[in-house]
């Protein structure tokens, strides 16, 4: 069946869809800061009931709700989980913003600005008006929807795994995506991932006196910040290289189907264009080509977010700061199991003569996987691509999104709509309102397509 009605319905009440995100842009929450979140979440369902759409909160132990909805099609069908987030990163710096600041939902020229405008509450309205359009339009859905928001995923989760768990059958489903995020710079067409690579939150602590010294006692006290700085420097060496024993341990094997998406990936995605972007002349390591494409997919990375340690205001305090925090973050790739990374963490700063420094880690941090491009939400996600972007998808073979596949084990699928340049997790976040709309057809023709697998 064409699904040109469909997509015609969409383009007429292209108004109300566009009201609707700026709406949403401009009710802030902001998990990390614990900003705005339950009112942001009483917004959703409000928007799902005018939308003729089930939803509910469901409250966690802890942190803000989820909203569930459940939409049934009438002849007997597979299940489609839609995945989604309601909160965002923090906004700032603030005076990097510009078009009204991160609340504002301004549209400039076409494009809509406002933090949570691409990650991910046009994913949200995305699904949201997709389901709408096929109501509207032919009175039913092609699959059975359950549509689930979060809000705690900017955070990593903490407390959707343990809802997860109490709630297997009620999140049960044949396949699984998550629209979010945007194109890569130089495509016109989505990324489509096939796997998750997990994310693990450390903050190391070092302490040395109870109070901050004067610092000509340097000689004679330990300093918590040089601590950090020599422990740091065991972990990752200047090649890039994790050198906690055992880390790769098991490591992910690439196939030959992984190779042919690499090499297909860099034959398409124009990376000096993603070089501009970033304003860098080269990738690290003089990376390129296909190695750049295989490392940014596959490689395990240690990243240090930041260190809090001593005084930064003006002027100059001569201290030796009594207490250091660096915070990290690894990404993993399939096979390597968070709570192992953990372990292993600690063992290697205890080998090294770092024992006395702390290790707090989020251990909700979910297991990397990976599924095939032959699942039938793999394909039907293609075949919507296609359709909707007038060619096939750049296929990934790993991403980062997922929180609770630990539970309920469910094929699942990232894929993000929005343009090249949307400036996720940074000012001036942002979404061409064009790619909003196609967008909702392209979550309106993935419904389609796997309903038809």
């Amino acid at each position: 069946m064409s699904m040109q009605d469909v997509y015609d319905w969409i383009d007429a009440n292209a108004d109300e869809c566009v009201r609707d995100l700026q709406r949403f842009v401009q009710q802030p929450s902001i998990s990390a800061q614990n900003v705005g979140l339950r009112e942001c979440a009483t917004l959703v369902r409000e928007m799902m009931h005018a939308d003729g759409l089930p939803a509910e909160f469901h409250e966690l132990d802890e942190g803000p709700p989820v909203v569930f909805g459940h939409l049934e099609a009438k002849k007997p069908s597979k299940t489609i989980l839609c995945y989604s987030h309601y909160d965002v990163q923090p906004p700032e710096p603030l005076d990097e913003w510009t078009h009204g600041g991160p609340w504002s939902g301004e549209i400039v020229d076409g494009v809509m600005y406002g933090r949570g405008s691409t990650d991910n509450k046009s994913g949200v309205l995305a699904f949201n008006k997709a389901a709408k359009a096929f109501l509207q339009v032919r009175g039913e859905v092609p699959v059975n929807l359950k549509f689930l928001i979060e809000g705690e995923e900017e955070i990593g989760s903490p407390n959707l795994a343990a809802w997860a768990e109490k709630n297997e059958e009620l999140l049960k489903a044949d396949g699984m995506h998550c629209l979010d995020g945007s194109m890569e710079t130089g495509t016109q067409v989505p990324d489509v991932s096939l796997g998750l690579k997990s994310v693990l939150f450390v903050e190391l602590i070092a302490r040395g006196a109870k109070m901050d010294v004067h610092s000509l006692n340097f000689p004679l006290v330990e300093s918590p910040v040089w601590e950090l700085v020599w422990a740091l420097n065991t972990i990752l060496d200047r090649d890039r290289k994790i050198l906690v024993e055992g880390w790769e341990e098991g490591i992910w094997q690439l196939g030959p189907d992984d190779e042919q998406q690499l090499t297909d990936k860099a034959a398409r995605v124009d990376l000096n264009a993603l070089k501009e972007e970033w304003g860098i002349s080269e990738f690290a390591l003089g990376r390129d080509g296909v190695d750049a494409i295989r490392a940014r997919t596959y490689e395990p990375t240690a990243n240090i977010q930041g260190m809090i340690a001593g005084y930064t205001g003006p002027g100059r305090k001569t201290i030796i700061p009594n207490e250091a925090r660096v915070r990290m973050d690894f990404r993993l790739i399939p096979n390597i199991q968070p709570a192992d990374a953990i372990r292993k963490l600690k063992a290697h700063l205890e080998k090294h003569g770092f024992g006395h420094i702390e290790v707090q880690a989020f251990d909700g941090a979910e297991p990397p996987y990976k599924i095939s491009v032959k699942e039938d939400i793999s394909q039907a996600i293609i075949a919507a691509a296609t359709e909707v972007y007038g060619e096939l998808p750049v296929v990934n073979g790993v991403s980062a999104e997922g929180a609770i596949l630990r539970h309920v084990w469910i094929p699942c699928v990232l894929t993000g709509f929005a343009n090249p340049g949307a400036n996720l997790h940074a000012p001036d976040e942002n979404i061409r309102v064009d790619r909003y709309l196609q967008g909702i057809k392209y979550a309106a023709a993935i419904m389609e397509h796997f309903g038809r697998t």
